[in-house]
């Protein structure tokens, strides 16, 4: 735990000081979000299970939802940026962290707010980055994949936009806690107190399967249902 703290200071420190000087910026933050997520990758023990062919940039991805740890093992196989609820920003240094790296912020209590967030998305894509986002709109347990919000797919519908898909999922070893209570973060456990009882599993495996063909639709709620199916239809269930 104190190894990860320290090295997500000092990492940021650094980028920031660096930054002022780098004219590439998209080039640079891309670089500092994935070596922090490497390093969180390294630390936590987590092993890396890919299946499929992950999208190259620019992308738009969307993945089911089960901890914060989804965020460093996609992050580790895929370069883009993450769409994330508007509390994050608001939270001590991480918000910020998060926020200079590009990620886009989306209040999904305020509907209107969803256009503002796919101009954004756009913006990146245009920008050559990838760009991840979790459609169900809070991480699960691991049991089932829960319905997508539509709304979160009317830019796409509207922008002729292809997505890709991939289901996440984890494993532990036997005789350590299950994926479920040590990686899934569904319950009122704080998140220091959720990561420090990740960090006491020696190791564990996040497996990435990824869809072979991005799915295209007019009809957001279309796009939502077949993206949902597909995602579901490689998921296997967390216990």
């Amino acid at each position: 735990m104190a190894c990860f703290v320290i090295a997500t200071i000092l990492l940021y420190a650094f980028w920031w000081l660096f930054s002022f000087l780098i004219p590439n910026k998209v080039y640079w933050r891309q670089w500092g979000f994935g070596f922090w997520t490497g390093t969180f990758v390294r630390i936590s023990g987590m092993r890396i299970e890919v299946i499929g062919t992950p999208p190259r940039s620019p992308f738009f991805l969307v993945s089911n939802h089960l901890s914060y740890v989804d965020i460093a093992a996609l992050r580790s196989t895929v370069a883009g940026v993450f769409v994330a609820k508007k509390e994050i920003e608001s939270w001590w240094l991480a918000g910020r962290m998060v926020r200079d790296m590009g990620n886009v912020f989306i209040d999904r209590s305020k509907r209107r707010d969803i256009p503002r967030a796919g101009r954004e998305i756009l913006g990146r894509l245009n920008l050559g980055e990838g760009v991840i986002i979790f459609p169900e709109g809070t991480s699960t347990k691991g049991e089932e994949v829960l319905p997508f919000n539509s709304s979160f797919f009317e830019f796409a519908a509207n922008a002729d936009l292809p997505v890709s898909y991939v289901s996440v999922g984890y494993r532990t070893p036997d005789g350590e806690l299950s994926p479920s209570e040590a990686v899934c973060w569904w319950d009122d456990t704080t998140f220091l107190a959720h990561m420090f009882r990740l960090f006491e599993v020696p190791h564990f495996t996040a497996v990435l399967n990824f869809g072979p063909d991005p799915v295209l639709s007019h009809d957001r709620k279309v796009l939502a249902q077949v993206l949902h199916d597909k995602v579901e239809g490689s998921f296997v269930p967390v216990i």
